[in-house]
C-alpha cells in the first residue's frame, strides 16, 4: 500500500472554463430566482403556497374550457362564463397572494442570508443583480397574470369558440400578453420595493397586503364620501386591472362613480411602476453589502 500512495498537491486554481459573463449571471441569478420562489429544488413545504395561489387562479380556467367543451352536449351557450378581461375578477384575490410572496422570497432572503455580499462579488453589481431579480419576479407573476386567461383562449379556439379570425386571434393575444404583463409590473415593482426596505419576509408580505388592500379600502371609502374620480389613480390594488380594461378597449365596470379616464390610467401606471422602481434602486444603491 505504502508503494502506491501518492502526495497530491492541495491549493487554489483559477476557475479555467468558460467565463459567461454579465450577461449569464443575470439569467443565472434570475433562474435561481424562479426556482426558489416556486419551492423548485426545494422540501415540500416550501412549495405548498406557490402551488396552492397558481392552482386558485388556474382552477377558473379550466372550468369554464372544460364547460366550454360540454356546452353542445348540454345546450349550454359556448360564451358562457367571463369574458378575457372579466376573468382577473375571478382570480385577483389569489394574485394578491402571489405576489405578497414573490418578491420577499426573492429579495429579503439574500441580505437576511448575506448572499447578497457574494452575488456582487460576481461578476454582478448593483444594478444588474437588481435587473436580475426584476426579471424573475416579472416572469413568475406572469405565470399568474398571462397564463390563465393564454389557457382560457388556446381552449376556446381549439373548441371552436374563439375570437373569430386570424386577426382577432392575434389581437386577442396580444392584449392578453400586454394585460398581464402591465399587472406583473405594478405589482412587482411595488412588492419589490417593499421588499428593499426590510429583511425580513413575513413583514415585507404583511406590508405588501396590507398597502394593496388599504389603499383599494382608502379610495372607495373618499369616493363614496364625494371625492375626486382621479382618486382611483392611488388604488394600486385595482389600478393595474384597470390598465386591462383600458387595453381591451373597456369601460372600468363601476356604477358608483366614473371611472378614470383612459389616458390617465396609462399614466398613473407607468408613474407608479418607475417611482416604486426607483425606490428600489435608491434602497440598494445606499444599503451596505459586505463582501
Amino acid at each position: 500500500m505504502a508503494e502506491t500512495a501518492r502526495i497530491l498537491e492541495r491549493g487554489y486554481r483559477a476557475y479555467e472554463g468558460e467565463r459567461g459573463g454579465v450577461a449569464a449571471a443575470v439569467r443565472t441569478t434570475a433562474k435561481h430566482s424562479i426556482q426558489r420562489s416556486l419551492g423548485l429544488k426545494r422540501t415540500i413545504w416550501q412549495k405548498i403556497l406557490p402551488a396552492l395561489s397558481i392552482g386558485l387562479v388556474y382552477i377558473p380556467a379550466i372550468v369554464f374550457v372544460g364547460i366550454t367543451a360540454m356546452a353542445g352536449r348540454f345546450n349550454i351557450n359556448a360564451d358562457f362564463g367571463p369574458t378575457y378581461v372579466e376573468y382577473y375578477g375571478f382570480v385577483n384575490a389569489a394574485i394578491l397572494v402571489f405576489t405578497a410572496f414573490v418578491a420577499p422570497e426573492v429579495l429579503c432572503t439574500d441580505r437576511r442570508s448575506g448572499m447578497l455580499g457574494l452575488y456582487l462579488a460576481s461578476p454582478l453589481n448593483r444594478n444588474t443583480y437588481l435587473l436580475a431579480k426584476t426579471l424573475g419576479v416579472m416572469i413568475i407573476l406572469s405565470i399568474v397574470t398571462i397564463g390563465p386567461v393564454l389557457l382560457v383562449l388556446i381552449g376556446k379556439t381549439i373548441l371552436g369558440a374563439g375570437p373569430d379570425g386570424f386577426d382577432g386571434w392575434l389581437l386577442t393575444f396580444g392584449r392578453i400578453l400586454l394585460g398581464g404583463l402591465g399587472i406583473s409590473a405594478l405589482y412587482a415593482s411595488l412588492s419589490l420595493a417593499i421588499s428593499s426596505l426590510t429583511s425580513r419576509r413575513a413583514v415585507a408580505s404583511a406590508a405588501i397586503v396590507i398597502v394593496l388592500i388599504a389603499s383599494a379600502a382608502a379610495v372607495g371609502s373618499l369616493l363614496s364620501a364625494g371625492g375626486a374620480t382621479n382618486l382611483q389613480a392611488f388604488d394600486f390594488f385595482s389600478l393595474p386591472f384597470q390598465l386591462v380594461y383600458t387595453i381591451y378597449g373597456k369601460r372600468w365596470p363601476t356604477t358608483d362613480y366614473e371611472p378614470l379616464a383612459s389616458w390617465l390610467v396609462i399614466v398613473a401606471n407607468v408613474w407608479w411602476t418607475l417611482l416604486f422602481a426607483g425606490v428600489t434602486w435608491w434602497r440598494y444603491r445606499k444599503l451596505t453589502v459586505t463582501k
